[in-house]
């Protein structure tokens, strides 16, 4: 009998040190952009829930993998009665969640927004590695750098300057995703670049004065009429940009992700067009 109760317990050792390898089995996510990472890094069945924000197409171009999980609204009542083995949350959300969950001793990991490719590279590799999903972080990884150097390897032949407009005076400058993927995308921001200019801010005269090449608008699904699409159709701005106007998937740029890349390359493809519909073929 002692020897089945020796080996019945050293099993069980065995069985736990294999089931803590495997990593979590109970993931819960806090933030939009833990959710996409966790979406695309494991199955739906180690999922406890991602936010109720990547159900919406405007939100989340993963919203039909959200569609097959549980969601919730970052409230620690709702941690609490799901029992997750680990947590995702971002570092600036959910601040009460987070400093219960603190306090409370529960497994989690706060991540950071990422704002450049090697950022997006960081993040993405510690997230899988915390979540023993090291491979497909990996397989996501690479995509992406395949899909940079493609984009590196074919550059325009010429300058496109583009500014990111989006009606509001906001133009995104140094630092920010969108900076980085118009710069994989070969496009130069002129927030960043242009001496003089005031880095966030264009008003329409200020715009018009750079003389961006292209304008870049973010689009939302569940975008409405208003002050911004008023700005959007001024007489000077449909006059100087009529057919030098891309929209690009705000979605898109909300969070670093791996498939940032593809952002890069759509917007790519979207800079050509329009400069091909402006001034004639590059």
């Amino acid at each position: 009998m002692r020897r089945v109760a020796f080996v019945a317990a050293v099993a069980l050792a065995f069985s736990g040190a294999a089931a803590a390898a495997a990593g979590p089995r109970h993931i819960m996510s806090l933030n939009l952009c833990t959710d996409e990472l966790l979406l695309d890094l494991v199955p739906p069945e180690r999922i406890a829930s991602v936010t109720y924000l990547s159900r919406s197409p405007a939100d989340s171009y993963l919203w039909p993998q959200a569609a097959r999980v549980a969601i919730n609204r970052g409230a620690a009542e709702e941690v609490l009665a799901e029992h997750p083995d680990f947590v995702l949350a971002g570092t600036y959300t959910t601040t009460a969640t987070r400093s219960l969950l603190k306090m409370l001793g529960t497994p989690m990991m706060e991540v950071a927004p990422a704002n450049s490719f090697a950022e997006i590279r960081t993040v993405t590799k510690s997230v899988a590695h915390a979540l023993d999903a090291d491979r497909r972080g990996a397989q996501l990884l690479a995509a992406m750098d395949a899909t940079l150097r493609a984009l590196a390897a074919t550059r325009p032949n010429r300058i496109i300057r583009v500014a990111g407009w989006n009606g509001r005076d906001s133009v995104p400058g140094r630092g920010t995703l969108f900076n980085a993927i118009l710069t994989a995308a070969g496009g130069v921001n002129i927030a960043s670049s242009t001496p003089g200019a005031r880095s966030g801010s264009f008003s329409i005269e200020e715009l018009l004065t750079a003389r961006p090449d292209v304008l870049a608008y973010g689009s939302d699904a569940n975008a409405a009429p208003g002050l911004r699409t008023d700005v959007d159709q001024h007489p000077l701005i449909l006059k100087v940009y009529g057919r030098r106007r891309i929209a690009y998937p705000e979605l898109l740029y909300a969070c670093g992700i791996p498939q940032s890349a593809d952002a890069a390359w759509a917007l790519r493809a979207g800079m050509l067009q329009a400069m091909r519909a402006g001034r004639g073929a590059l």
